[in-house]
């Protein structure tokens, strides 16, 4: 879902997926190869001093001059998104684009995002977020539709991958 907003969005031409972290890159790679297989991933390399906090201590790969999209599972009080994005805009990113299947969204995230380099957090709706609670910088996008046909195809004893390549999700 997540890919498929992001492929109808921005221009592939100057557009990086960055991995939050080392443990993200598999997914960082596959997420990027559902826009397009010609779309170059970067990685984040932080460190943790303590918990709740990240540190930034380098970026690998080529960010400069490309919007970036930051993609992450679930984003708590915003921290290491916040310092990626950051991070990110210091190292020449156009503009800095990040979403996660779970948006928990904790504390000072809200006030994080806002005074954040994120242009736009984009988040599924598996953690629902009331109006009153969404800001400016986020567009919250909901999964009814594929839970719907995953469902059905559950019960006719059809597969469910077709539900996960791009441009499907909506197709259902």
């Amino acid at each position: 879902i997540l890919a498929d907003y992001f492929s109808k969005k921005l221009s592939i031409d100057d557009l990086v997926v960055v991995s939050p972290d080392l443990g993200s890159v598999t997914r960082s790679r596959k997420f990027a190869n559902n826009i397009s297989k010609e779309v170059p991933i970067a990685i984040i390399d932080k460190r943790r001093p303590k918990p709740n906090v990240s540190e930034v201590m380098n970026i690998i790969g080529e960010v400069e001059g490309k919007n970036v999209i930051l993609l992450d599972d679930m984003i708590d009080t915003a921290g290491t998104i916040v310092n990626a994005a950051n991070a990110l805009k210091k190292f020449g990113a156009k503009d800095v684009y990040a979403c996660c299947t779970h948006a928990v969204l904790s504390g000072p995230a809200m006030d994080n995002i806002q005074k954040s380099a994120i242009k736009k957090l984009v988040v599924l709706d598996t953690i629902f977020l009331p109006e009153d609670r969404l800001i400016d910088k986020i567009e919250q996008i909901s999964i009814a539709k594929l839970l719907a046909e995953a469902i059905i195809r559950i019960h006719e004893k059809r597969p469910l991958s077709p539900l996960f390549e791009i441009g499907n999700a909506k197709k259902s």
